[in-house]
């Protein structure tokens, strides 16, 4: 089972180093015939798939934008590259700006891409209520957006981490193990929830459905929206016609997204039933509407004090210095 596993992710990782490559012509602002270029990140999350779409359909390109495209394995790498200036955009979770935030307070979320619904979840085995994971070994990696996942669970049983075992692992190795039986719980996220489950003789016993609890957003710096706000502009409108085309259902689109991710279309199909997507549209009406219940400034709000909660941050974020909804209201 775990040499099952493994053989997936190093396909998995080999599909991404390709796409990597033949995604990554230059590593300046202008490649050779002054195309504008942008370093834009994602990891293997499923509801990104919109911009795996984009860049599939030569979208970007149409835009007169050259996009250096990179798929990392985990959250952690891709926070790490962002945090070093290696990327000029990344697709992320609001946990994960925030996190950001408190070594870099230039960061900016510009566009909600997401609110998971039921696609990040909690494994378990044996596991019938929150409180019998006490003495129990839990795999999660160390980003905020799966300790606030974790600690939700957890406070439903009386517990806090301190009442398991904690075994830091990227979502995607946090699967494996739970698949290999090597931990008795695993907080992880499509496409790897729903399979792992299966393989590891478990279930699902925690997830985001019905919830706003982790949204996924793009996220740039300050300096870049200054500088250039027409290229963010041009990206913005290119990656909404991917999104639409995954909302529509669209086979093809889902076809390349899938092809990205090393998965089938049908179950990309089945992943993308648990993720809610949005398109300008949605981020004017609902995401970036204060008036809106539904709004993401809300899950940026709990994703802040979780942060501070968590020691991810020095002090409490000011959550209004985190996002810019300009571009989105220009739109």
């Amino acid at each position: 089972m775990f040499r099952s596993r493994f053989v997936k992710l190093f396909a998995f990782a080999f599909i991404a180093l390709f796409w990597t490559i033949a995604c990554s012509p230059q590593a300046s602002n202008n490649t050779a015939n002054n195309t504008p270029q942008l370093s834009v990140s994602t990891n293997p999350w499923s509801g990104y798939s919109g911009h795996h779409v984009t860049v599939k359909k030569g979208f970007y390109q149409e835009a007169g934008l050259q996009v250096e495209d990179t798929l990392f394995q985990s959250n952690t790498e891709q926070i790490t590259a962002f945090l070093s200036g290696k990327t000029d955009v990344a697709w992320l979770t609001a946990g994960d700006v925030m996190q950001m935030a408190g070594k870099d307070p230039n960061v900016k979320i510009i566009f909600l891409v997401d609110y998971s619904n039921g696609s990040d979840g909690i494994l378990g085995r044996g596991i019938k209520s929150p409180a019998e994971l006490k003495g129990k070994t839990v795999a999660r990696e160390d980003v905020l957006f799966e300790k606030v996942l974790l600690r939700a669970y957890l406070e439903k049983g009386g517990l806090t981490e301190k009442d398991i075992t904690i075994r830091d692992l990227p979502a995607p190795d946090a699967a494996t193990a739970f698949s290999a039986k090597r931990v008795d719980a695993a907080v992880t996220y499509e496409p790897f929830l729903t399979k792992a489950a299966k393989e590891g003789g478990g279930e699902i016993i925690f997830s985001t459905k019905g919830t706003n609890l982790i949204a996924d957003v793009i996220v740039t710096r300050a300096n870049l929206i200054a500088s250039r706000r027409d290229d963010l502009i041009k990206f913005l409108k290119a990656a909404d016609r991917g999104i639409k085309l995954l909302k529509s259902g669209d086979p093809d689109a889902i076809a390349a997204a899938a092809s990205r991710l090393g998965i089938k279309p049908e179950e990309l199909k089945e992943q993308l039933a648990g993720i809610t997507l949005f398109d300008i549209e949605g981020n004017k009406t609902i995401g970036f509407n204060p008036e809106n219940p539904n709004n993401a400034i809300k899950s940026f709000e709990l994703m802040a004090k979780g942060a501070y909660d968590f020691k991810a941050v020095p002090q409490p974020l000011d959550v209004k210095s985190l996002y810019d909804d300009s571009i989105v209201k220009s739109l």
